[in-house]
C-alpha cells in the first residue's frame, strides 16, 4: 500500500435510535460513548433483535386471543363480515413466523459464502407482509361485494358489535406496538407488519359500522363501509409496499446521506468526500466512503484520518454499524487518478 492511499473500516455498534413519522422519517441523534471491545459491538444489534422478536410474540399472544374470541361469536352469529375480520387477525398473527425467523436468522454470524450476514431475510420477511396485506385487501374487497349483492340479516348484533370493538382496539393497540419498535430498530418489515395490524383494525371498524347499521335495519351499510375500508387498505399497501421494495433496492432516506457528508466534512484532515454509499442489511446501516486527503500524508496519518471519518459517521448516523472508510490522495497537477487509469486497462 502507498502512503497516500489506504482503506480502513471495521465493525462497530451503538446503541442509538430514532423514530421515523410515516415513511418521510425524521432523524433523532443521541450522543453516547462507544467502544471497539467485540462484544460492546454486538450488544446493540442482539438487543435490536430480541426487541423485535419480543414485539412479536407479544403481538402474536393478543391478536391469537382475539381472532378465538371472535371466532367463538362468529360461531354463534353467522357474521361473514365478522368471519372475515377473525381471518385477517388470524393472518396477521402469524405473519410474526416469516419475520421471527427473519430475526433468528439476522442473528446468525457471516460466513465466506453471506458475507454480510443473513440480515436480508427481514427484507424477504417484509415482501411476504406485502403479499399478505394484498390478500387481506382481496378478501374484504370479495367479502363486501358478495354481501352487497347477496344482503344477508346478521343475529346477535351487540355481540358481533363487541367483536367487532375488541377487534379494532386490539389491532390498533398492536399497530402502534410494531410500527414503534420496527421504527425505533430500523426495520422496515416490522413496520409493515404494524401497517398490516391497522388494516384488519379498519377491518374490524368496519364490522362495527355494519353492525350498527344491522341494528338499524339497514342491511347494506355492512357491504358498503367494507368496500370503502378496502380502498384503504390499498392504500396502507401502497405505502407498506414502496417501503419494503425500497430497501429491497437499498434505497436510504437522502437525509441520512447528507447527515453523513456534513459529517464527514467536519473530520480534521478531510479534504473533501467523495462517493458515499449507504445500504440496509436487516435492521442494520452500513457505509461506505471515500474521503479526500493530503498527498503527502504518510499512512499512519491517512490511517487516522480514516479512523476519525468513522468515527464521525458512526456518532452522526443513527444505526449504523459499520463504516468503510478509503482515503484518496488529493490530486496534484498533472497527476493521472490511479482508479481511472487501473479502470482503462482492465480487461473486459
Amino acid at each position: 500500500m502507498s502512503d497516500h492511499e489506504h482503506g480502513h473500516g471495521h465493525l462497530h455498534e451503538h446503541g442509538h435510535e430514532h423514530r421515523r413519522h410515516g415513511f418521510r422519517h425524521r432523524l433523532a441523534h443521541l450522543l453516547t460513548p462507544h467502544s471497539h471491545e467485540t462484544a460492546d459491538k454486538l450488544d446493540s444489534a442482539l438487543e435490536s433483535s430480541a426487541r423485535g422478536m419480543r414485539a412479536l410474540w407479544v403481538s402474536l399472544a393478543v391478536l391469537g386471543v382475539t381472532a378465538l374470541a371472535q371466532a367463538a361469536v362468529v360461531a354463534v352469529s353467522g357474521s361473514v363480515a365478522l368471519l372475515g375480520d377473525t381471518v385477517h387477525n388470524a393472518a396477521d398473527a402469524l405473519t410474526a413466523l416469516p419475520l421471527g425467523i427473519a430475526f433468528v436468522l439476522g442473528r446468525r454470524a457471516a460466513t465466506r459464502r453471506f458475507t454480510y450476514g443473513y440480515g436480508r431475510a427481514e427484507d424477504l420477511a417484509g415482501i411476504v407482509i406485502v403479499l399478505t396485506i394484498a390478500a387481506s385487501a382481496a378478501f374484504a374487497g370479495w367479502v363486501a361485494i358478495d354481501r352487497l349483492l347477496d344482503p344477508r340479516p346478521v343475529a346477535h348484533v351487540p355481540a358481533v358489535a363487541a367483536a367487532a370493538l375488541v377487534g379494532f382496539v386490539a389491532n390498533e393497540w398492536v399497530a402502534r406496538y410494531r410500527i414503534r419498535v420496527g421504527r425505533d430498530i430500523g426495520s422496515a418489515a416490522l413496520v409493515a407488519d404494524g401497517l398490516h395490524a391497522r388494516t384488519d383494525g379498519f377491518t374490524s371498524l368496519a364490522v362495527l359500522v355494519g353492525a350498527g347499521g344491522s341494528a338499524l335495519g339497514w342491511q347494506v351499510a355492512d357491504p358498503i363501509v367494507g368496500l370503502a375500508i378496502t380502498a384503504a387498505i390499498t392504500l396502507v399497501l401502497r405505502d407498506a409496499a414502496r417501503e419494503v421494495f425500497r430497501r429491497v433496492l437499498d434505497a436510504v432516506d437522502p437525509a441520512l446521506v447528507d447527515r453523513a457528508e456534513a459529517a464527514l466534512r467536519e473530520v480534521e484532515g478531510v479534504r473533501g468526500v467523495g462517493e458515499l454509499r449507504l445500504r440496509w442489511i436487516g435492521h442494520r446501516l452500513r457505509a461506505e466512503v471515500a474521503v479526500v486527503v493530503d498527498g503527502d500524508m504518510t499512512v499512519r496519518q491517512s490511517h487516522a484520518v480514516a479512523v476519525a471519518a468513522e468515527h464521525a459517521l458512526l456518532h452522526a448516523v443513527p444505526r449504523l454499524t459499520a463504516a468503510l472508510v478509503h482515503a484518496d490522495p488529493a490530486p496534484v497537477p498533472g497527476e493521472t487518478d490511479p482508479h481511472h487509469a487501473l479502470a482503462h486497462h482492465t480487461p473486459a
